[in-house]
């Protein structure tokens, strides 16, 4: 599908989650340019399997039939997309932040019969059982819990970046050695090499040439 698109210049084959966590692949979804449609948000949830197909396709429709429904479940996408966005950014920099910031992943995981919410205690994040809401929200719930279990593993969560800074793009490192620097060996990290390689072979033509 080509609605949605992980922000990596020029990189189609980029176009898919490598993220290893739903959080961290939402928070990844277009980061710049222009605000999420409800097309592009509906297709990531059919690619990330939160929903099938066919329910993806029932729901592509509302924006005709619901029109306010989905505007105001857009504006908690958003919302929720810069929520984490900043959130995984202070953990991917071992940076404490205000307990304001987990708002709306909490508002996201009231939306279920019963639902955990994340509360801090004692310095330290956990997830609390507490009441209940509806609504188009549920759509969010399972990227909410996703973020709220990053959030509960604490700043040593191996939450980074791609080191390609053209990218940035979030990634849980659960390498075995924790020195992964990639969102993707086959796009950045093979695009490192390649540049590395070309600057040898420059430095030896031009040493060759002195």
């Amino acid at each position: 599908m080509e609605g949605w698109v992980l922000f990596l210049p020029g990189a189609k084959e980029s176009r898919k989650l490598i993220a290893g966590r739903l959080s961290l692949d939402f928070a990844n979804l277009i980061p710049h340019a222009h605000d999420l449609s409800w097309q592009e948000f509906v297709e990531f949830l059919v690619d990330s399997r939160v929903v099938s197909e066919e329910r993806g396709l029932r729901l592509e429709s509302l924006a005709r039939s619901e029109p306010a429904a989905v505007d105001a479940v857009l504006l908690k996408v958003l919302r929720l997309r810069e929520c984490v966005r900043a959130v995984f950014s202070a953990i991917e920099a071992r940076r404490e932040f205000p307990r304001t910031w987990v708002a709306p992943i909490n508002e996201i995981l009231r939306v279920t019969e019963g639902h955990d919410e994340l509360m801090a205690q004692e310095g330290k994040w956990h997830l609390e059982f507490v009441a209940r809401e509806n609504g188009l929200e549920w759509l969010l719930a399972a990227i909410a819990r996703s973020a709220a279990e990053l959030v509960a593993e604490g700043l040593p969560a191996p939450v980074k970046r791609c080191a390609n800074p053209e990218c940035r793009l979030f990634f849980y490192d659960d390498s075995r050695t924790r020195q992964r620097r990639w969102c993707s060996m086959a796009v950045c990290g093979n695009r490192h090499k390649v540049a590395a390689f070309l600057r040898r072979k420059q430095g030896r033509r031009q040493a060759a040439g002195a």
